[in-house]
């Protein structure tokens, strides 16, 4: 999958940054303003992945996939990326930023892909309005969830962060900060929209997506609270969802139930960091529920790490569960002439195939982060997961020789850094 922008969207980041441009030369044709200041930076990972499964790929993000295992032993597609930050401050109200991204997607290559471009407003000290393509504020990292070196892991967890693969949105955000009691506050509101295509004959949109965001901050601890509602429609196994239409009732049934269009599709999240500078722990847990194939699930993650000089293990434990059946007994074919028959227990076969891909997975992660210089950090990490009820975990590409159960081990090295 990728994200396809469409001629609204492209305009929409085209328009954030033209009116940057505008604002520029507004600021530059007045003598008496102060110039305007530019920032640049960027942050990139080269990164390896072994899995030692031959019948599956391990990814960190289905939207995002890497080919490690099944395609190929070792894969530098999994984490390796690249992303690149221009910033503008016109004054103290005005500024803007344009964030470009490449990385390994499933039709575009490493073709650079627009994550951030967006205006801000900062229409007192503690708000702040921005309009164009905006970070979700879903999850402890999300506003920083691309980039390695901000990160005490290789990747994020990959039971949550891989059950919300969009990163951003196109619309707009209102950050208020606030604090109580001497603790700190910043809580944000989102509304927007988003398009990806999953394959040529395949789209995805999320509508209307609104969500209410709080991060708390005192002292070490941060805490993050999060909600999202969003009407979802995936246009995918078009023909199983219009076989089952043609199998009466029953099948009209099967097919409203787990077919995603126009689908109420809910996030929640709550995390927290206690991180004094020694050591770190920290622990998310979120649920999503997309009212179709897609799933009903909760994941959670915690971890912990301490920092002996330039050098930090650290240890996680990870879990997804369907809060749904994932094998159902789908059309009731007694009585059927043998042909019609034979067609409908196909469409059973296909839709419990769709609901094997809701991830039901444990994992157990150990690696270690050594700070070799400043800006650059070298991680190297095991994950042992494993796919569990005959789910097919977080893996994708899976063949028929996959065995759900059975541990899989990952191993991933990565260099990061940031300039």
């Amino acid at each position: 999958m990728t994200f396809d922008f469409s001629p609204q969207r492209a305009a929409l980041a085209s328009l954030a940054f033209t009116l940057t441009m505008l604002a520029c030369a507004v600021a530059q044709a007045d003598d008496g303003a102060a110039a305007p200041r530019w920032t640049f930076g960027g942050y990139g990972t080269l990164g390896f992945v072994h899995s030692n499964d031959s019948q599956s790929d391990f990814t960190g993000n289905v939207l995002n996939p890497g080919n490690a295992g099944a395609s190929h032993e070792w894969s530098a597609t999994v984490d390796s990326r690249v992303g690149m930050q221009l910033g503008l401050n016109l004054d103290s109200h005005w500024s803007a930023v344009l964030q470009l991204v490449s990385e390994r997607t499933l039709q575009s290559g490493y073709a650079p892909m627009v994550e951030w471009a967006n205006v801000k407003y900062q229409a007192t000290p503690d708000l702040s309005l921005r309009v164009g393509r905006i970070a979700l504020p879903l999850f402890l990292a999300g506003d920083y969830r691309k980039a390695g070196y901000a990160l005490p892991w290789v990747r994020p967890p990959v039971e949550v962060y891989g059950a919300i693969p969009i990163s951003n949105s196109d619309g707009v955000d209102a950050s208020y900060r606030w604090s109580a009691a001497g603790i700190n506050n910043v809580t944000q509101f989102f509304f927007g929209h988003t398009d990806v295509t999953v394959t040529p004959q395949a789209h995805a949109e999320a509508r209307a997506m609104t969500g209410l965001s709080n991060t708390t901050t005192s002292g070490a601890l941060t805490v993050r609270a999060s909600a999202m509602s969003t009407e979802l429609t995936l246009k995918l196994a078009r023909e199983l969802f219009a076989g089952l239409n043609q199998f009466g009732p029953q099948g009209v049934a099967l097919a409203a139930r787990y077919d995603v269009d126009a689908k109420r599709a809910d996030v929640v999240s709550l995390g927290a960091s206690y991180d004094p500078g020694a050591w770190f722990l920290m622990g998310e847990v979120g649920r999503m529920n997309a009212r179709s194939y897609l799933g009903d699930k909760t994941a959670a993650y915690v971890s912990g790490g301490y920092r002996y000089g330039d050098l930090t293990p650290y240890l996680s434990y990870a879990v997804s569960r369907a809060n749904m059946p994932t094998r159902i007994a789908g059309l009731d074919l007694r009585g059927l002439p043998p042909q019609l028959a034979g067609a409908g227990a196909q469409l059973n076969a296909g839709l419990n195939q769709m609901l094997d891909t809701i991830p039901q997975q444990r994992s157990i992660t150990a690696g270690i982060r050594w700070d070799l210089r400043a800006n650059y950090a070298v991680k190297l990490q095991y994950d042992r997961l494993t796919p569990q009820q005959g789910s097919n975990g977080t893996f994708i590409n899976v063949q028929p020789g996959f065995q759900s159960g059975h541990p899989i081990s990952v191993m991933s090295a990565s260099v990061d850094f940031v300039f």
